[in-house]
């Protein structure tokens, strides 16, 4: 099946975007060290201890939802309530920052979220609960009449 691959690259390339995310914040955190100015009034320290915040954050969350996504590869079972919820989160994230690059950064950033999204998209569907369905004369439950909700 393929279900395991997908959520494996889903994996990977989440684990991999959680270090890139780290690094950015941290060359953005060494730039406003050596700039040394202020923003709107702030105090310039301010601003380069919330960038490595925000930067240990955002790939604390990218690393949680690779984890996520890589125990559901390596187990082979559908991730759970909380855990879906995680991942539709990071797929909601990976669009709306895809939105705010496309003006910033260009066209294959925008390319990159949508890719993310969609890998996380795929695994979510791909590992969908199967819910029975009432069938027209049969018992409810039955294999058959099993659907992908």
């Amino acid at each position: 099946m393929t279900r395991r691959p997908i959520a494996l690259a889903a994996a990977v390339v989440l684990l991999a975007e959680a270090v890139g995310a780290v690094l950015l914040h941290g060359v953005l955190a060494t730039v406003l060290g050596g700039q040394r100015m202020s923003l709107a009034g702030l105090d310039p320290d301010a601003v380069i201890a919330g960038t490595w915040v925000m930067g240990g954050v955002l790939g604390g969350y990218l690393a949680l939802c690779g984890a996520v996504l890589l125990r559901v590869a390596v187990r082979g079972v559908p991730p759970g309530r909380w855990a879906r919820v995680l991942l539709v989160t990071c797929a909601l994230t990976h669009a709306v920052l895809g939105a705010v690059v496309v003006g910033l950064v260009g066209w294959g950033a925008f390319a990159w979220m949508m890719a993310v999204m969609g890998l996380v998209v795929l695994t979510l569907v791909a590992y969908a609960p199967v819910v029975p369905v009432a069938g027209g004369g049969g018992p409810a439950g039955r294999e058959e009449d099993a659907q992908p909700v």
